[in-house]
Parts: C-alpha cells; structure tokens; sequence
C-alpha cells in the first residue's frame, strides 16, 4: 500500500490532537464532515467527545449511514471514548432512540468511570495479539468501559479500579479497535502506530 489516508469523524472531538498523531505515524489524514469525504479512505477514526450529540451530529450531516456501511463494508476504524461507544453493538446508560455505528459485538456502558470531575490516568497494560506489549499511560474522561465481548472480539487492555474491581478498557476484532481512554492527548502515538498498521494490513 502506499501512503494510507486515515480520515478522522471531524463533527465533534479532538479532531487536531488524533490527525497530528496519524501523521506523526506516516500517514495522510483528513476531515470528514460530509458523506462524500469518506472516498478514498483507508481508515478512520473516531474521537472521544459526546456519543449522544456526535450520533446526532452524523444524522444531520447525513454522514451517519454512509459511515455505518463504509464500516460494515471493512473500512478499519479507531474509537477513542465516545469513539468506542460509536463502534459498540450495544450501549448501557444510552439516552433513549441513542444509535451507533456497530461493528464491535460488545456492550459499552457510557460514563462507567463517572463524570468529568472523576477523570484519573492509569497506566494500563496493552497486549495487542497482532503486536508486543506495553504499558501505556492512560487517560480516562467521562469514560466507557466494556462489560461483555461477544465471539471474535479480542481483549486488549484490562485497568484496575480503585476497588479492586478490573474493567476492559480496550478491544479489537479485524481492523476495528476501540479505547475507553484518549491516546491522543498523552502525547505518545504507540496505539495510532498499532491502528496505521492495521489499516496496513488491510
């Protein structure tokens, strides 16, 4: 392949923090607000923000189903917080009619870790099964966690709550991966470095 052109939903989110990460990566990037900019992508990404008004955002932009088939055709896609939620089959804590994009059979729970005010960092194990392992420093805001993967999903990462408790933070099935947390504020680019090459990979 060469140079791969990951766009990045630009209706919501850290939309300049995800592209200049990408591009740090070795790949082109571009806005997509409008169905027509989707063409000629090799990937996407997905940036944390609201998943409510972000879904609301891509019906009114007429992006949303366009970006539900490009997904379901095999475009690879990356969620980051409200990104996971977009990607999830299956939401807990969703406000009524909430729909999202699909493709991870897993069920998300939106603001799990709790309000913007509970935001914490946590260095988080990464074991990607397609590369080695490492320990990244996480950022949680308002973030999700998966309660349940279906067949075909792999787990990631796993963080440890304060209680005790362990909560997965972080799946992939095919070229679909999605983080509770926001890898691109840490200023350290290894996981978009994991998703270019899985959108190498085809």
């Amino acid at each position: 392949m060469s140079t791969p052109t990951i766009g990045v939903f630009a209706l919501q989110g850290d939309v300049r923090e995800h592209r200049a990460m990408l591009e740090a990566s070795g790949v082109a990037t571009a806005a997509v607000r409008r169905p027509g900019e989707l063409s000629g992508l090799d990937g996407i990404v997905l940036p944390g923000g609201e998943s409510t008004t972000m879904y609301k955002l891509a019906r009114a932009f007429e992006l949303f189903e366009p970006l539900r088939a490009a997904v379901r055709d095999g475009l690879p896609a990356f969620g980051t917080c409200a990104g996971m939620i977009m990607l999830a089959d299956h939401i807990e804590g969703g406000i009524a009619g909430q729909e999202t994009i699909g493709g991870l059979d897993v069920v998300v729970r939106r603001n799990a870790f709790g309000r913007q005010v509970d935001s914490f960092e946590e260095v988080v194990t990464f074991e990607p099964s397609w590369s080695d392992a490492f320990d990244f420093p996480a950022t949680f805001i308002r973030a999700p966690w998966v309660e349940k993967v279906g067949d075909g999903v792999e787990i990631v990462a796993r963080a440890r709550l304060a209680d005790g408790g362990v909560r997965i933070v972080a799946v992939r099935r095919g070229g679909l991966l999605a983080t509770s947390f926001h890898p691109e504020i840490t200023g350290d680019r290894r996981i978009h470095e994991l998703f270019v090459d899985l959108v190498r990979r085809g």
